[in-house]
């Protein structure tokens, strides 16, 4: 007569640990931390879709080219940061994997502080995007 085990040998018991251990545990906090920053790539089967919504009419007058770099820029600097000077700014983008271009650019601000991403964008010489739309303002009513 035989006996049926669902238990496997210890081999592939510590096997089996081993590839289920970050599924119980998670992913480390800092590999979570730049996953989440990085756009995935299409699958096999599916179109290539640009991150920008092309069917916009407007986009404040910034031209796809300014918004893919304004973009790529602050996805290579850490919201926690801010306020940041020019060394945290290189060691940022350098630490995420900015282009060296974008980390070379950043390498020649001025040292001083900067707020937010909008402000580096702005010492980067990139243009702010309006929100008037082109919009004429209503006449005051009386």
């Amino acid at each position: 007569m035989e006996r049926g085990s669902d238990k496997h040998g210890r081999l592939l018991d510590e096997h089996l640990d081993h590839e289920t251990k970050s599924l119980r545990q998670g992913a480390p906090v800092e590999s979570r931390a730049d996953d989440r920053r990085v756009q995935e790539d299409n699958g096999d089967d599916e179109p290539v879709v640009d991150a920008l919504l092309t069917s916009l009419a407007d986009f404040g007058g910034l031209s796809h080219d300014e918004i893919e770099a304004r973009s790529d820029l602050a996805r290579h600097l850490q919201p926690s940061i801010f306020p940041a000077r020019r060394s945290e700014l290189v060691a940022s983008a350098s630490a995420l994997g900015a282009p060296p271009a974008l980390v070379e650019a950043l390498a020649q601000l001025p040292d001083e502080s900067y707020e937010n991403v909008q402000a580096v964008w702005a010492a980067l010489g990139g243009h702010a995007e309006s929100h008037d739309h082109g919009r004429v303002a209503p006449p005051p009513t009386s």
